[in-house]
Formats: structure tokens, C-alpha cells, sequence
């Protein structure tokens, strides 16, 4: 069990941590900093943090875990607040959906802390943020990789897994490089489309109309769409090579399809419809989440 978890950050995310960390009766307490007092005033209303925290270095001292739960553009300033609060044997583990980015700062600013650092990325959210949010559950069954570095403490590796598989995850673990390009295909490039595909409709004059008439293929198309943008410009700036490397692919596709369109060829078109939606059928998150693996 761990005495006190450092919670930087108090949102969805690191509210859920923290909810799932108690729930899983890791921790005996947990101190928590966010930028807001409004939003610290909630967690601690809510029950998800025990002592609020004036700034990131109060809230990492005395702590034996720490979760960075902000956005990934904020983790550099994060890092280097926190590093002379950083007691040794510590555990610091980060949520960001991007991981060179935050491996580049980790190692720009920690030094010798550097081992004590677990980079992470849980496969979970919900479209709300924000602390009133936070679910216990919402780690459960749910897939985080690890992308630790050369320098990173097997203990450390070893700890982090411990904890997040005792929240009910799945953990898998791969470098930073697979991590970026799997999820620019997998995440980042969907939400990218779901922003432009509304926009494409909201611009247009009968925009209003159209909505009015979506039904579930729509919602289920767009509901990425209603993210918090914020989080989510830092993470397609984050990673925006690869990213954009899968819009070519997407584009090239789309060409495709639509060249088919305008010449009317119809066996084709039902053939390229059948191969994804065959693909489709037979995905599973489990199932692919295992292919990512390492063996």
C-alpha cells in the first residue's frame, strides 16, 4: 500500500486514478493540485482527494506516488515543478495520450528521477472531463501501456504494473515510437475527422437542417467530436507527423472510394464496402490491444 498518491491534476483522469487507487485500497490518502480552487474545492467535496494542495511541489511532497494527470503540453513545466520534491523509491506515472513528447521532457528535466518515471497511457476517457466526472470504474477492463525507457527502474516498471492491474487493467507495454504511430492510426486521426467532419457540416447553409435530421449513425460517427478541445489541440500538435503521415493514407482511400463514386463502379464499391466492413466486424478492443503486444 502506498502512504500518500501526489495527484497533479484533478480531472476526469486523475480524479478517476485516484477513486480507482482507493478503491483498490493502494492508498491511505491523497493530496491533490489543480490549477482551479474551484476544481479543488470539488474534489474535495466529492471525496476524491483528502487534503488539497496550493501547488504541484506541496503535492508531490511526502508522496510515494505521484499521477500527472494535465495536459500534455503542461507536463514540461509539471516535470520541472515537481523534481526537487521527489523523494527516492517514488513512483511517477503520467496519463498522456502521446508519449514522446512527455519522454522528452521526463528526460530534459528529471534527472535523477528519471528511473522513478513510468510513462502511461490508459485506453480510457469519456466525452465530459472535469472532476465531477471522475468514475472509479473507469479504469476497469480497460487496456494502458507503459512505454518505460532505457533508464527507467525495472522496480519502478514492476510497481506500475502492480497498481494498474490491481484497478483491473490490462497492461501492455511498447516503446514510445510504436505507442505514437499505433495511436495516430487508432485515436488521433478519428477524433481529427470527427472535428472536420462537423465542421464540414455546421458550415454549410442548411447545416442546422441536416442535424436536425441525424440519427445513430451520426451520434456514433461524431461522438468523439464533443472532446475537450484543449486536450485534445495539445495532443494532435503533439504528435502531428504521424498523424498526418495516416491522413495521407486516409486521404488516399477517400480518393478511392470517390473515384469509384464518379465512375459508377458498383462491384468495386461493394467490394471495397465489404472489406471494411468485414475488418470491422472482427475487431475487438481485447483482441487488438493483444496483437500490439510485445511478445
Amino acid at each position: 500500500m502506498f502512504q500518500q498518491l501526489g495527484l497533479i491534476g484533478c480531472g476526469l483522469m486523475g480524479g478517476s486514478f485516484a477513486l480507482a487507487l482507493k478503491k483498490a485500497g493502494l492508498v491511505r490518502s491523497v493530496v491533490g493540485y489543480s490549477k482551479s480552487s474551484t476544481t479543488l474545492e470539488k474534489a474535495c467535496q466529492l471525496g476524491v482527494i483528502d487534503r488539497a494542495a496550493q501547488s504541484a511541489q506541496q503535492a508531490v511532497s511526502g508522496s510515494d506516488i505521484v499521477l500527472i494527470a494535465v495536459p500534455v503540453s503542461a507536463t514540461h513545466s509539471t516535470f520541472a515543478a515537481i523534481k526537487d520534491n521527489l523523494k527516492p523509491g517514488i513512483l511517477v506515472m503520467d496519463v498522456g495520450s502521446t508519449k514522446r513528447d512527455v519522454i522528452n521532457a521526463a528526460k530534459q528535466v528529471l534527472q535523477a528521477s528519471l528511473p522513478c518515471f513510468v510513462p502511461a497511457h490508459p485506453i480510457a476517457g469519456k466525452e465530459t472531463g472535469g472532476i465531477e466526472h471522475a468514475d472509479a470504474q473507469l479504469y476497469q477492463g480497460k487496456q494502458v501501456i507503459l512505454t518505460p525507457i532505457e533508464q527507467t527502474d525495472p522496480v519502478s516498471v514492476q510497481q506500475a504494473t502492480q497498481v494498474w492491474t490491481a484497478m483491473g487493467c490490462n497492461v501492455l507495454k511498447m516503446s514510445a515510437e510504436s505507442h505514437d504511430a499505433a495511436f495516430a492510426a487508432v485515436s488521433h486521426l478519428p477524433h481529427l475527422l470527427a472535428f472536420a467532419y462537423i465542421h464540414a457540416i455546421a458550415s454549410q447553409p442548411a447545416g442546422n437542417e441536416f442535424l436536425a435530421l441525424a440519427g445513430s449513425g451520426f451520434r456514433d460517427f461524431s461522438r468523439i467530436a464533443a472532446s475537450e478541445p484543449t486536450v485534445w489541440r495539445d495532443i494532435l500538435l503533439a504528435n502531428r507527423d504521424e498523424i498526418l503521415k495516416q491522413s495521407a493514407a486516409f486521404r488516399a482511400c477517400l480518393d478511392h472510394f470517390e473515384a469509384l463514386l464518379q465512375n459508377g463502379s458498383s462491384q468495386e464499391l461493394a467490394q471495397a464496402i465489404t472489406t471494411a466492413s468485414t475488418v470491422r466486424s472482427h475487431w475487438t478492443m481485447h483482441r487488438q490491444a493483444k496483437k500490439t503486444s510485445p511478445p
